[in-house]
Parts: structure tokens; sequence; C-alpha cells
């Protein structure tokens, strides 16, 4: 687990109830503020409020953002593996690397990628909705796919794009953190990441990988700067917060970066 990273905040924008238009507003702000990294989430639907409101598409998105921006990060949090064959993934992500990369410097997209869960996608999309355990399985060969065709691409991706697996099941999604994340993110709380650590280092030391570096990450929603204390002193340095417009509350993003500027 890396500890030696600076804290970082992302801010996912929910893409439910806005305009495009708000979005685009939000995204400009929030890199002139000096967020780290910028999420969306990968569903369909709205998952608060009118379930049947205004919603946006993911990746669609990304793409805008990679071109719209110049310094930020950002990414999906999370992808799902289910809607999109894994060699397309790998290269949707491929290309949307290469158009954030600017001015010489490598690209800025993250690849976060999760099971799903939301059944209303699945059924009205007509994806199979499966199990729990069958998403889990198809992650798994997703990510080794997703890899692989990294390494056949060409252009090759500009950097090694990070991974950022969501979710804290001990008997599968961690033993894809440790075999493939960069970063992990979760909302377990203070008293229980020590254990989940330990049980991504065991996944680890079983399958032979290296997660020293790993970054650990969780969310601010609802939580006070005590309870963001406590998730730092047990060894989160990404922090994430769910934004919602159109009436973007800035101020309580400014003070969570007055707050992360504060352990840095």
């Amino acid at each position: 687990m890396l500890l030696d990273t600076p804290v970082r905040l992302g801010i996912q924008i929910r893409p439910q109830h806005v305009s495009y238009e708000d979005i685009r507003r939000a995204v400009l702000t929030l890199e002139d503020l000096g967020v780290d990294i910028l999420f969306n989430w990968d569903h369909f639907y709205p998952l608060s409020g009118d379930p049947e409101g205004r919603h946006f598409e993911s990746w669609t998105m990304l793409g805008a953002w990679a071109e719209q921006t110049e310094r930020i990060e950002f990414g999906a949090l999370v992808n799902c593996n289910s809607y999109r064959n894994a060699d397309l993934q790998a290269d949707m992500a491929r290309t949307v690397d290469h158009i954030s990369a600017k001015g010489g410097a490598a690209g800025r997209f993250i690849f976060g990628t999760g099971s799903g869960w939301f059944e209303k996608d699945y059924v009205e999309y007509g994806y199979e909705f499966g199990t729990a355990g069958s998403r889990l399985d198809d992650l798994a060969e997703g990510l080794r796919r997703v890899e692989a065709r990294w390494e056949q691409l060409n252009p090759a991706p500009t950097r090694k794009i990070p991974v950022m697996i969501g979710g804290a099941g001990e008997q599968k999604t961690l033993r894809l953190v440790a075999r493939h994340a960069d970063i992990w993110h979760s909302f377990v709380t203070p008293e229980e990441l020590a254990h989940k650590v330990s049980v991504i280092d065991e996944w680890a030391a079983k399958d032979g990988t290296d997660v020293s570096n790993l970054v650990v990450s969780n969310e601010l929603q609802r939580r006070t700067t005590e309870d963001a204390d406590a998730l730092y002193d047990a060894g989160v340095r990404l922090f994430t917060l769910g934004f919602d417009g159109p009436d973007w509350d800035f101020d309580v993003v400014r003070r969570w970066l007055q707050w992360r500027d504060g352990k840095n």
C-alpha cells in the first residue's frame, strides 16, 4: 500500500438530471479549482431522483473531457465491464488516453472498472444480468484481455494506464485488485481498511503480484473532516466526492481542497 503519495481529491460528476452544458461548466470550474481527478459513472439511467430523468452515457463524455481539459486526470467511477467487448474497452481507453495527451505530456486517463450491479441498465439495454459471481468472473476475464490488448495496440497507450477497481468482496474482487489494480476504491470504514488491505496482501502473495504501490481510495460523501482524517490515518490517499448538479456546490469542493492541501 502506497503511503508516500500526495493526497488527491477526485470529484464524481453524476451525469443525471442535468444538461450537458451544466456538465461542461462544472468540468471547467473543477479543473480551474485544482481538483486532481474528474469521474463520471457508467450507467444508463439515474441512480437517484426521477428514474426516467435526464442522463448521459459515460465513455462518450470521457472523450469530450479528454479534449476539453488540460491538466486534470479523469475516468469512470467505474466503467461497467458487462456492456462492451473487453478488447474494445482497451482500444477505447487507449484512444481517450491519446486524446488527453497534450503538449508532449502523457495521457491522463484512468481506467476505472467494475463488474456492474444496476439491473435496470442491463434489462433496458439488452445485456444479460447474470449473477454477482458470474459478473465478477466476466470482469476477471475482461481485465486479462484489456491488458493483453494494450500490449498489441498501435500506437500503444502513452503511459501505463492506471487501473482502478471498485469493490470490497474478499474472495473475488480483492483478488482482482491484487492482480490488476493501481488504485483500489471502496466505501469501507477506517476500522475495516486494515483487514481489507491484509486480504489484498494475502492474494498478492499467493498470486506473486506486487501491491506495494497500490493507492487506496475512498468516498467522502456524508463524511466529516474527522472521518476523512481517520481514513487518511488508515492509509487512504485518494478521496472521491459525489457531485450533483445543476446547482453545483463548489464551496464544498473548495473546503475539501483546503483539507487536502493541509495533508500535503
